[in-house]
């Protein structure tokens, strides 16, 4: 069977570097006892490293090109239900290995990137480890620290639940077609955290607030949930930082003193 076109609608770079695909697939490691789930395999170059390893695996797919190439390789890792045809952010995550705990990873796709890991926070009970190659400027964005102008929303969001790291660097030049920047490994470690001592819903909305109008001191950014926020609890100058001036810590003590104006 001739090999999958690329669809630019779907935000397809094929990786063809197998050195480079091994590395990724061996990222899972870090939890070498629980199942794997991969998103988007593509033409398989991941997962054939990724399928070697001693425990359950799946891989979902959206593109109806790539499943039926995966389905008809000579000798193929995926089988019967191993390979979901699917949307992984219309997915219940529960149904995947029957509740079981898993590790996800890939080569995702650089316009759905934020919201796929959206859903991991979403279902953070069942993702202790999340892995895989991004658009560096997003690797470089989870991965930031307080004060980096880097330091976003993605930052503070998976922060809070996980820890994270800048694996590598990956050129262009090894994807078909070459994207127009370059990508990096990370991999994100469920913390200890069992609670981040606020409420959650209220935490996204302060933060997701604050950082769209990033330039803006808090007192300014705020008034979009408070109506005055001069008014709200806290030291005399903390509302004149800006968000990527403010730690985890620093931003549940202004969503609790937003909770507080509320209540």
């Amino acid at each position: 069977m001739k090999k999958v076109r690329p669809k630019k609608n779907l935000g397809q770079h094929f990786l063809t570097d197998l050195g480079i695909a091994r590395r990724i697939a061996d990222t899972v490691d870090a939890y070498p006892d629980i199942p794997v789930l991969e998103i988007g395999p593509g033409m398989g170059v991941m997962t054939q490293f990724l399928i070697t390893k001693p425990r359950p695996f799946k891989a979902v797919e959206i593109d109806e090109e790539s499943v039926e190439y995966l389905k008809t390789l000579s000798n193929s890792p995926l089988k019967g239900e191993s390979l979901i045809q699917g949307d992984f952010l219309k997915m219940d995550l529960n149904e995947v290995f029957e509740g079981r705990q898993f590790v996800l990873t890939g080569n995702y796709p650089y316009d759905i990137s934020s919201q796929i890991f959206f859903k991991m926070l979403d279902n953070k009970e069942l993702i202790p480890c999340c892995t895989g190659m991004i658009q560096r400027e997003v690797a470089q964005r989870i991965a930031a620290k307080p004060g980096n102008k880097t330091y976003g929303i993605l930052s503070v969001l998976i922060q809070a639940w996980y820890d994270t790291e800048y694996l590598f660097t990956v050129d262009e030049t090894v994807f078909n077609p070459p994207p127009k920047v370059k990508s990096a490994v990370i991999r994100m470690t469920r913390n200890s955290r069992k609670d981040i001592g606020c409420d959650w819903a209220l935490f996204k909305r302060v933060v997701k607030a604050t950082f769209n109008q990033r330039r803006k001191m808090l007192r300014g950014s705020l008034k979009q949930i408070v109506a005055d926020p001069l008014t709200l609890d806290l030291p005399a100058d903390f509302l004149t930082k800006r968000p990527e001036q403010l730690t985890h810590e620093e931003f549940v003590m202004l969503t609790k003193a937003v909770a507080k104006m509320d209540s």
